[in-house]
């Protein structure tokens, strides 16, 4: 079993920038590809980003290319996606999943273990 917890929300204001991490436990992080989800308040869960399991490839979702960078160290345990220009659409939970597929679609169902989310609100 793999377990996820996701760390860094919090209140943001517009056009600044914030790190989300996702700390694994109870298996290697080497065998999984780590995606990144988000859920806006009144919503459906969205992908946002996912990274291959050697960290060598990523796909984000075309709303938040050029805004939203994962990377991950596995001699951590932890995967990270690093927000910036934040503004109030970005408001809602994050989280972070496992997956033993690749990165080639952001897709819920792909994905076997999530963390429990953590807020993330952008306003003045």
């Amino acid at each position: 079993q793999l377990h996820l917890v996701e760390s860094g929300g919090g209140l943001v204001q517009p056009g600044g920038s914030l790190r989300l991490s996702c700390l694994v436990s109870g298996r290697t992080l080497d065998y999984y590809s780590i995606g990144w989800f988000r859920q806006a308040p009144g919503k459906e869960r969205e992908g946002a980003s996912c990274i291959s399991s050697n960290g060598n490839s990523t796909n984000y979702a075309h709303s938040v290319k050029g805004r939203y960078t994962t990377s991950r160290d596995n001699a951590k345990n932890t995967v990270y996606l690093e927000i910036s220009s934040l503004t109030p659409e970005d408001t809602g939970v994050y989280y972070c999943a496992a997956s033993h597929h690749g990165c080639t679609v952001l897709v819920g169902t792909w994905f076997d273990f999530w963390g429990q989310g953590t807020q993330v609100t952008v306003s003045s």
